[in-house]
């Protein structure tokens, strides 16, 4: 953390900047009070970057419209039932929001918006003390009445108001908790984590898309380990998420299988790893398989004859239960579909170990995987969490070798396509048919035999299909 002088010194040179002084200048110029709150000004004590640029007023949402209206280039108003105004101010996004507290009644998955009239009562029913500092703005004066300071000094997570007040008023702020624990490397209070654990059913009243919302920020960040811990063992997680703490199976005397919730959420950790060791942004669909990937295992579970455990279908299953939590926290169709189909590939590598693939075997691997093949080679890499430095460094000189043949054969025969050497166009005209259902057999039976055999040119393509549909028009047998 930066010290307290040099942070704001930079809150006092970020609220200098022009888009903020204008609207600094207008709110003064109306009558209104306003503050750069929340999330800038922890990180600027973080010497985090600076993103979102919110503020807190003593304005109506009315007034705040009027206010923004003449000194900014766009205005939106789709969170006015929360008291929020967006504008575009010098090309810099802002959001305003009137002081406020939200609620719940017990009955309705909304919070209850509720305004306030002072920044200070406004301050102090904020989810956390590190996200309830202001700066008033023109004065440049730093509000902190419940010691946030303190709290980024000591790396502490906890509420303004008594924890069990502050989670009853809006109980998504016990999931923003384990959230916060992982992106800013804090350390929940113990009085808190006790709310946390009393109150973990209250979180019913939320609705789906709130906390699958939360979820997935938290799954984004760049630690989610410790988040996710929280959530199980608050109990949090066996409402939200039932298929995580359901993998702390119980563990035989003489270790027959390996803790499969540790070795997820090291799975996980890996795939982060691999993300940004290959480039790649967050990718919440990767970290979701890999979370998920071995969901199967407790219905799957089984003890042989000698006591070894068994899974055996774990990837199958496991597809099946990942994709109905999904549907339950109400993803959308293309990551519940990419998720699930991780998840069913996420074994078939193991294979290659066992016995040499041939180019035929490679290809399958490839069109089974099909837009998600970065996504498995690195689900596939990150699910070798053995402590047995041989048996890892088989794996991984195995999918080397594998990662390499896929591109031996793409620059060969351009596999990542993996389309037949005739459309359907093509068929129809070598066949004679009209579209229908002969046309996709035939397409089916090229697409095999392209996979089996590789491109084999328009001609020797022609020929084939036509040996075929000899053997399989509808008046063959006839």
């Amino acid at each position: 953390m930066d010290s307290v002088a040099s942070a704001l010194k930079r809150l006092e040179l970020l609220a200098s900047s022009a888009p903020i002084a204008r609207l600094a200048s207008a709110f003064a110029a109306a009558g209104q009070e306003l503050a750069l709150v929340g999330g800038p000004v922890r990180d600027a004590f973080l010497g985090r970057p600076i993103n979102d640029l919110d503020f807190t007023t003593s304005a109506s949402p009315d007034e705040i419209l009027a206010i923004v209206t003449p000194i900014s280039s766009a205005q939106w108003d789709i969170g006015r039932e929360f008291g929020t105004i967006g504008a575009r101010v010098l090309g810099e996004k802002v959001e305003i929001t009137t002081y406020r507290a939200d609620s719940y009644n017990g009955e309705s998955r909304k919070p209850i918006v509720e305004f306030g009239d002072t920044l200070e009562g406004d301050l102090v029913r904020r989810d956390f003390t590190v996200n309830s500092m202001a700066l008033r703005l023109p004065e440049m004066v730093l509000v902190d009445p419940s010691g946030g300071v303190d709290d980024l000094v000591a790396k502490s997570l906890t509420t303004p108001t008594s924890p069990d007040v502050s989670f009853g008023d809006d109980p998504l702020r016990m999931m923003r908790a384990a959230r916060f624990a992982s992106q800013l490397g804090f350390t929940v209070t113990p009085e808190t984590v006790a709310a946390m654990t009393a109150l973990a059913p209250r979180i019913s009243i939320v609705s789906v898309e709130r906390i699958s919302d939360e979820l997935s920020k938290l799954l984004l960040t760049d630690e989610p380990r410790a988040g996710l811990q929280l959530l199980v063992d608050s109990g949090i997680a066996e409402l939200v998420i039932p298929e995580l703490p359901a993998l702390k199976l119980e563990i035989d005397e003489h270790a027959h299988h390996k803790d499969v919730y540790e070795h997820s959420l090291t799975v996980l950790e890996q795939a982060i790893g691999y993300e940004k060791s290959r480039g790649h942004s967050p990718d919440l669909v990767l970290r979701l398989a890999s979370l998920l990937h071995d969901a199967g295992k407790p219905a799957t579970k089984k003890v042989e004859p000698g006591g070894v455990v068994s899974f055996h279908h774990h990837d199958v299953v496991g597809a099946k239960i990942a994709g109905r939590r999904l549907r339950a926290l109400r993803f959308d169709k293309e990551t519940i579909s990419s998720v699930s189909r991780l998840v069913e590939l996420h074994l078939r590598f193991f294979g290659y170990t066992e016995a040499a693939w041939t180019d035929s075997a490679v290809r399958r691997y490839v069109r089974d995987a099909g837009p998600l093949l970065e996504r498995l080679h690195i689900l596939t890499r990150a699910d070798v969490t053995t402590r047995n430095q041989r048996k890892a460094d088989r794996l991984s000189f195995a999918y080397d070798d594998l990662e390499d043949r896929i591109t031996a054969l793409a620059e060969a025969e351009g596999v990542a396509a993996l389309r037949p050497d005739l459309d359907g166009e093509a068929i129809m005209e070598v066949l004679g048919l009209k579209p229908g259902r002969e046309v996709g057999a035939a397409y089916k039976f090229l697409l095999e035999l392209r996979l089996d055999a590789g491109p084999l040119g328009r001609e020797e393509a022609e020929q084939r299909l036509r040996a075929w549909w000899e053997d399989n028009r509808p008046d063959a047998s006839v």
